[in-house]
């Protein structure tokens, strides 16, 4: 059983490219799983298929009522995650028969994502001031790229120099299937970043060899954490209450493009999302502002 679970784990990360934290947590599902339902049957499973719908439907009651109940978003990502192993089962063969088929989830209610008024991006864009120091150049280009592109934190950081085009305005981004997406540049973002490159990234690079495009003060590449605490720092210099994440400007963009009238598919594309049903709690969430105002 052990041999079907890591092809299964093979498959996600090849097929998928899941993380390691994702891949881990799948594992550990399953695992929990496993051992549950041979507590529940009392004996050693030789096989996926001697698993019943009645063993799932145990589970889920032992998750529910056991004397700390989990979360019913645990209980959906463990279920979830059930589902998708027996169908990866079905699939190979394994199994004749599905015994998730029939199981439903727990409803989960979605939270919408925090975002900031437009007001509030505009006092934390301007934030960075005080001269034009290599550092204020390169964190004037950070926080405007990732609230005008919407890109995710991983991607800002993985930026190379080669995948700036200045002339074609267009930033050169990975997704997460392993394919290429051009990312447009707005005329602002455009002159900020030709002036991080010109005159900012010269004098922080210490090694000829570096192709990160943004830096820390070592001459590195700016890590994830170096990058969420650069927002943090010039969140609260503009005075923003609520907490402000690299997350938090994605979310922004998506909504602020949405009031201005874009189309659900072309944010879908700049966010990079895999399934236009992702891009749609913004539509939500828009709603919400209107309403507001």
């Amino acid at each position: 059983m052990e041999e079907q679970l890591l092809a299964f784990l093979s498959y996600l990360e090849k097929e998928y490219r899941y993380s390691d934290n994702t891949i881990a947590a799948y594992r550990n599902d399953l695992s929990q799983f496993l051992g549950f339902v041979e507590g529940h049957s009392g004996s050693s499973l030789t096989k996926w298929a001697a698993v019943t719908e009645g063993d799932i439907e145990a589970y889920l009651a032992y998750m529910k009522h056991k004397s700390q109940p989990y979360a019913s978003s645990t209980i959906a990502r463990k279920v979830a995650a059930i589902k998708s192993f027996y169908n990866y089962l079905l699939s190979q063969g394994t199994v004749k028969v599905n015994p998730t088929l029939d199981i439903d989830s727990p409803k989960v209610k979605k939270r919408l994502p925090q975002t900031l008024s437009p007001e509030e991006v505009d006092r934390l864009l301007a934030a960075p001031t005080g001269g034009d120091s290599p550092k204020l150049l390169r964190d004037r280009t950070l926080l405007n790229i990732l609230y005008e592109t919407g890109m995710r934190v991983t991607e800002v950081v993985s930026i190379q120099v080669e995948d700036v085009d200045l002339q074609r305005s267009v930033l050169s981004s990975p997704t997460r299937q392993g394919e290429s997406r051009e990312i447009p540049l707005e005329d602002d973002t455009k002159a900020l970043l030709a002036r991080y490159l010109s005159d900012g990234r010269p004098q922080l690079v210490k090694n000829k060899l570096e192709q990160a495009l943004f830096l820390n003060h070592r001459g590195e590449k700016l890590t994830r954490q170096g990058l969420w605490l650069i927002i943090k720092g010039y969140a609260q210099e503009a005075g923003l209450n609520s907490e402000v994440t690299p997350h938090t400007l994605r979310h922004s963009f998506a909504v602020h493009h949405l009031s201005k009238g874009a189309n659900l598919e072309d944010i879908q594309h700049l966010l990079g999302h895999a399934n236009i049903s992702t891009t749609q709690i913004y539509t939500q969430m828009d709603s919400v502002e209107e309403e507001t105002n």
